[in-house]
């Protein structure tokens, strides 16, 4: 039998941005969907301030996902406008239908979009990277604590990749969150975090600062992640 997560303790403090990083099949993903409480865990248990979750509609309200394709967290044949109005669904007590519009066109333009822009738009007609905004937009309107970003910038060229980083960074600032930052890519990583996790086989083999594991990686899975980044991304680490 193969385990997806085996073995894994960490804890995570309040407005961190921490990253799992690692390759394909590591065990990231499945470790974003217990966090997301999508998956429950076989053994073990995972605490959310220190309380196993209860209600999954509360836990939602805390704890919002990015994912990696934006166009499947959409439906098609509605429009966007409608469906991050459709976001304020979840929360406890919705604003008024005027503090929705409100709300709605300050998170489009917290994202560099002009709401006339979306305005009567489907998902379909927009591009990989507008949409990836669309998603965060949605957080902007519901304002969770934390934020999972499982590979928010693999799906869009480099330009669009540094745009949704900043977006990221905007988010953590303007909302006070704490950011669970998914990805295979090391030198982003190190880019916006906190602490690293490195994940390989469903466990996490090293962790520490961006420094510490870039600069003294102790485990052969680091130094090979390492070994992949492009020279001139390792400017940002070899300084």
């Amino acid at each position: 039998m193969v385990k997806a997560i085996n073995d894994i303790a960490f804890t995570i403090a309040d407005q961190e941005i921490v990253s799992l990083v690692g390759g394909s099949a590591c065990g990231k993903s499945v470790l974003a969907k217990i966090m997301l409480n999508l998956i429950t865990p076989t053994s073990g248990t995972f605490l959310y301030n220190g309380a196993p979750i209860k209600d999954q509609r509360t836990h939602w309200r805390e704890v919002q996902p990015v994912f990696q394709d934006p166009f499947s967290c959409f439906n098609q044949f509605f429009t966007i406008r409608s469906q991050l109005k459709s976001s304020f669904g979840i929360l406890k007590e919705k604003p008024s239908k005027k503090e929705m519009e409100e709300r709605v066109d300050q998170a489009l333009l917290a994202v560099n979009i002009k709401p006339p822009e979306i305005e009567d738009k489907y998902p379909f007609e927009l591009s990989g990277g507008q949409m990836q905004r669309m998603l965060l937009a949605r957080i902007f309107i519901l304002r969770p604590k934390v934020l999972i970003a499982d590979e928010p910038t693999s799906m869009v060229d480099a330009c669009v990749r540094a745009n949704i980083l900043d977006y990221l960074m905007k988010l953590k600032e303007e909302l006070k969150m704490t950011i669970v930052f998914i990805t295979h890519d090391i030198g982003l990583a190190y880019y916006v975090s906190d602490r690293l996790f490195i994940m390989h086989k469903g466990k996490i083999v090293e962790q520490g600062t961006p420094d510490e594991v870039t600069l003294t990686p102790k485990n052969e899975h680091t130094r090979i992640l390492l070994d992949d980044i492009p020279d001139i991304h390792k400017q940002w680490i070899v300084r």
